[in-house]
């Protein structure tokens, strides 16, 4: 089932680190035309942005950096470094920052039909009204040995000891901050990237959620 030139759909997809959320909604966006954006990607480049200007009015220098930001422009920097990472986490505790990058993300909402938005705060902050909801989990051992496997390509000294303890930290600040938590939405779709075998099992889920959503909209 295809989408139409006139037709509007809009997905929310949060999920805890290394839950498969961002694969899942890369794919399904390519699978049916939808402009993908990450959230976690821009929280990365305004740490990276921050950490390399170091400027004296951090607000107002980002809301700068991010008034006409291509988000094309991300792919080509490196913004998977362990400073980067560390710092990302500190900066999306902040809501001045949060505020910014929310503006982007609606803006980036607004400006198209069909749109998949991967985060943590999507379904509850962002996109309130999604079409669609998706919620991803996933347990520790299963998300630490996927990141693992994702990070030992970059630096073979990585240990899945310390990737296991990084992704408990990162989890815990996400469900504890004060500033849109981690939290699932009350009409967000599970999807359990630990229990299902492999990427065409999650496409298969997902797919059957979006062609009924389709349905529902605008018929067979």
């Amino acid at each position: 089932m295809k989408l139409k030139s006139n037709h509007k759909l809009t997905i929310a997809a949060d999920g805890s680190a290394a839950s498969g959320k961002t694969t899942g909604a890369r794919k399904i966006s390519k699978k049916y035309g939808l402009n993908f954006l990450s959230s976690g990607l821009l929280y990365r480049y305004a740490s990276y942005l921050l950490l390399n200007y170091k400027p004296k009015n951090k607000i107002s220098f980002l809301k700068k950096k991010f008034k006409n930001l291509n988000v094309k422009k991300l792919k080509t920097i490196n913004l998977h470094s362990p400073l980067v990472s560390e710092n990302t986490s500190i900066i999306a505790k902040q809501k001045k920052i949060r505020v910014i990058l929310k503006s982007f993300q609606q803006k980036f909402a607004k400006r198209f039909n069909k749109v998949c938005i991967e985060g943590r705060d999507i379904s509850t902050v962002i996109l309130p009204n999604a079409d669609i909801k998706f919620f991803f989990k996933c347990d520790l051992n299963t998300a630490a040995k996927r990141r693992f496997r994702e990070l030992r390509k970059k630096n073979r000294n990585t240990s899945l000891k310390d990737v296991k303890k990084s992704i408990k930290i990162r989890n815990y600040r996400d469900i504890s901050r004060k500033n849109s938590p981690l939290l699932k939405s009350p009409d967000a779709i599970i999807v359990d990237t630990g229990k299902l075998k492999n990427i065409p099992d999650m496409m298969e889920r997902m797919s059957e959620i979006v062609e009924k959503k389709i349905k529902e909209k605008y018929g067979s």
